[in-house]
């Protein structure tokens, strides 16, 4: 005779994973890590707590997985940009003008999840805050190592500060983010790329005219 534990494993759910999945990650966006509370989750995305638990686990393992389903979706284009351009400076270009475009994105909140999600956070939460801290430096080591690579294939100045041009990129994005954030548009964030792009250095042969 089944148990009644055993029956209630074998319920089906109730509710579609991805789509509670892609309430949670609205959630998180909008609200950030912190000030997202378990009862924010649960009405956003339509199911009890104990559902919330048993399909995701605690609200830490529910970040880690809308973060990567935010990656999935919506993130990523910077790195994308910066491996698929045949330079830096056309990866950047590419990237800043996509941020523009996605952070501004009607129907959706703005900026960036992994640029804000976890700004102010409590001691308890650090690690979020760390592992979203590691993602964005992520990025910078890759702007760097694509600068260092033009650098070597003459496409830059060999004394061009590939670190320091890699931090300038991130910083013009998380700005871009979080302007977004405070009502800016995209035409707006489009001239703020256009002007940080001026920034970087010219190929050794134009800078020679």
């Amino acid at each position: 005779m089944a148990t009644k534990e055993t029956k209630q494993r074998g319920r089906p759910r109730s509710f579609d994973r991805e789509t509670a999945l892609e309430q949670a990650v609205r959630s998180f966006w909008e609200r950030g890590y912190e000030a997202t509370s378990i009862s924010d989750l649960t009405r956003a995305m339509g199911i009890s707590a104990p559902s919330l638990y048993a399909a995701f686990g605690d609200k830490r393992a529910l970040f880690d997985e809308v973060v990567a389903e935010y990656g999935r979706l919506y993130g990523g284009f910077l790195a994308r940009a910066v491996t698929e351009e045949p330079t830096a400076r056309r990866g950047v270009e590419r990237a800043l003008r996509e941020a523009a475009a996605e952070y501004t994105l009607a129907g959706r909140p703005r900026g960036c999840l992994v640029i804000s999600a976890a700004l102010n956070v409590a001691p308890a939460s650090a690690e979020v805050a760390d592992s979203l801290r590691e993602m964005r430096l992520a990025n910078v080591r890759g702007i760097a190592d694509a600068v260092r690579a033009d650098i070597a294939a003459g496409e830059l100045p060999p004394d061009t500060d590939a670190a320091a041009l890699a931090a300038y990129t991130d910083a013009v994005i998380q700005g871009m983010s979080q302007q977004a954030r405070d009502g800016a548009e995209r035409t707006e964030l489009e001239a703020v790329a256009e002007l940080a792009l001026k920034a970087w250095p010219r190929r050794p042969d134009e800078a020679a005219r």
